[in-house]
């Protein structure tokens, strides 16, 4: 039998533990919920990417960045769209660029899932438009002229980085 001094201790034990597990299991559910959302929708439940996810929706390629890939995208932030000249984004969105717009933001899509971790090392990597980026691992990570300013936020089909610049192929 329990004595009545240390069932107050027992007690408070125990509800601790279980919301240590109550918590643990809440927080494995929302994290299997996030994996279980693809690459658009993950970037549309953040507002920092609606001018990407209006891209990506111009250049007619949410299908194929909805499917099973995996990819790898590095994803340009607003702001990282707001630091091109002046009149560009407008003008990618209009009808007659779509194939421009296609080139960049496939140019900004790698093949494969490449976690933050699997950078280590490279020099480059191809994208699906075709060209290679420039990976440079000595001060932090960037690619091409853009810095990767968080990671390896994960999806159904793949992996995002988020980068500070919008690239463009050569």
């Amino acid at each position: 039998m329990i004595s009545a001094k240390v069932l107050p201790f027992f007690k408070s034990t125990l509800l601790a533990g279980l919301t240590v597990l109550m918590m643990g299991a809440i927080g494995a559910q929302a994290h299997a919920y996030g994996a279980k959302k693809d690459i658009v929708a993950v970037a549309a439940g953040n507002s920092d990417f609606s001018t990407l996810v209006a891209a990506v929706k111009a250049a007619g390629l949410v299908e194929t960045l909805q499917g099973d890939g995996p990819f790898t995208v590095f994803a340009p932030t607003n702001e990282a769209f707001a630091k091109l000249p002046a009149g560009t984004v407008e003008s990618l969105l209009e009808p007659e660029n779509k194939d421009k717009l296609v080139a960049i933001l496939t140019y900004h899509v790698v093949p494969g899932k490449v976690m933050a971790a699997d950078v280590a090392g490279l020099t480059e990597a191809g994208t699906v438009q075709g060209a290679k980026i420039a990976i440079d691992t000595s001060s932090g990570v960037k690619v091409d002229n853009a810095n990767v300013v968080a990671t390896d936020i994960k999806a159904s089909n793949g992996v995002i980085h988020v980068i500070d610049n919008v690239i463009i192929p050569q």
